[in-house]
Order: C-alpha cells, then structure tokens, then sequence
C-alpha cells in the first residue's frame, strides 16, 4: 500500500472540495443553512492532512520495524522516526531528490525502497558509499583496505521464526562516526553464496567466495548490511542502494508495547523508547 499516494489524493480530493465551496458554492447557501456532509468533512480533515503530509514528506516519517535483520540495534515492534531532508529534498509520492542537503555516511541507519521491489521499504546500516570498497571476511568488515575497529561485547539471544532459540556474539563497531553493535553466529558463513542474485545491476563488481566478499560500490549507490550480519537481507544478496530510492535516516525510537508494558509491570522506566539510534 502506497500511503504517501493516498495521502497526497486525499489532500487533493478534500482541497479541491473546500476551494469549490469557498469561491462558488458557498455564495449560493443561505447562511443559516446547514453545510453539506462531503463539504464539512472536507473543511475538517483538509488542514489537518496538509499538516500531516507536509510533516510526513520533508520532516520526518515513522516506520514500524517488521523483522529481526538489525538486531540487537532494532527490535521487531520498534517504532521509529526517520529524517527525510537530511539527505536532500525529494518531491512526494515520486520521490525525486530536488534539493540536495547532504549524503548518507557509512554508519548511517537508512531506509530506503528496496531495490527489487520499490513498493517495500528496507532499513540496514550504510556501509559504502560511492567509490568505497567493501570487503568482509570471515566476519569482519573492511572498508577501503582498512579493518573497522571491533571488539567482543558479549553475548545476545532471541526467538526466531518458528520459535527457535538463535545465540550469537555481539561486537562493538567503529563505522565512520558510528560506535555500534553488531552480532554474528558462530556456525553461520559470512555469506550463502548459492543465495546471492546472479543479474542484479553491478554484480560485477562484486566477487564472492566461502570466506565472504568484496564489492566496488558505483557512483550514485550504496552497499547496505544489517547489523544482524549473518540474518539479513541485504546488498551481498541482491546488490546496491540506488539514490533515487533513499527514503531518509533512522534516527530515533519512539515507541515500543513489549518496552512499555515491561516498564509497567516492574515501575521502571522504559528501556527503548525515546533513545537516539547509533
């Protein structure tokens, strides 16, 4: 479903209804007489959707996180707010760039519409921009001939689909201005080799082998990963994120049930909501 579609015709549906009324139907209506039902409901919702479709196309947009490929940095049921003029202006609906602010750095969590099917909205961590080389071997990232800084943080366990139980090491990382975590399974490859796209746009620049893989990233793309490393879907599997389908950068969580009803049954403060993202 296309909400910022429907949102932009319901503006315009609701505008056109309370601009017709107020220049020519209006002046034909006694004033005492009762505003017709479509036209009331026009003059009530028209502000109050140009408000939220201004808010929601250049500001800022909330997203709802529907899997676990950015865990432990997101959880399922994490609602977010992402920025939408950080990296330039785009004109709603067609989401053409018109203005350009800035650039995604790598370090950045950023949503963008999936390549393969624009009408899907994907969130991962930007790993390389333009002209970067992206390598990752054996469970660590390298970024123009240069290994991140990673160190061992700990462990971290959650539920997977069909109820099982997946253990993985989690790793502090130094991408770009971004300190975050990162989790890896021990018994899981780098990469499915058998699972990555043999026809996606660019796919020679990139080579694969059982140790992982190293990616030129083109001019006006990004090589996006999730920081869920061995659970994702993502740029190794289906290649890199074009500029015309950024959407904006992840930078907040603002809602989370499981964190709420957790802070109400032990009188304590929420654990996730209202936190920056790293």
């Amino acid at each position: 479903m296309n909400f910022a579609l429907i949102l932009f015709l319901a503006l315009v549906i609701t505008g056109i209804i309370w601009l017709l009324d107020h220049l020519f139907l209006a002046k034909h209506r006694a004033a005492e007489a009762k505003l017709p039902l479509l036209v009331d409901y026009s003059k009530s919702f028209f502000p109050v959707i140009l408000i939220v479709f201004v808010l929601r196309s250049f500001l800022v947009e909330p997203f709802k996180i529907p899997s676990g490929s950015m865990l432990p940095t997101l959880l399922i049921g994490d609602f977010i707010l992402v920025n939408k003029f950080e990296y330039g202006i785009r004109l709603p609906v067609i989401n053409k760039k018109v203005v350009q602010l800035g650039n995604p750095k790598p370090g950045d969590v950023m949503v963008f519409r999936y390549p393969n099917d624009p009408s899907l909205d994907y969130i991962k961590r930007v790993v390389g921009t333009p002209g970067d080389v992206v390598e990752y071997r054996n469970k660590h990232l390298i970024l123009n001939g240069k290994p991140t800084d990673m160190f061992l943080n700990g462990k971290y366990e959650y539920t997977a689909s069909g109820f099982n139980i997946v253990q993985g090491d989690t790793w502090r990382e130094q991408l770009g201005e971004h300190n975050h975590i990162a989790m890896t399974q021990r018994d899981m490859p780098p990469v499915v080799v058998h699972q990555v796209e043999g026809d996606f746009p660019h796919r020679s620049n990139c080579s694969y082998n059982e140790t992982g893989f190293k990616c030129v990233v083109p001019a006006g793309h990004y090589f996006m990963l999730g920081d869920n490393r061995d659970a994702s879907n993502d740029s190794r599997y289906w290649g890199f994120v074009p500029d015309a389908n950024i959407v904006g950068r992840a930078f907040f969580i603002w809602w989370n049930f499981d964190d709420f009803l957790n802070s109400l049954k032990s009188f304590s403060l929420p654990q996730r909501i209202g936190h920056s993202l790293e």
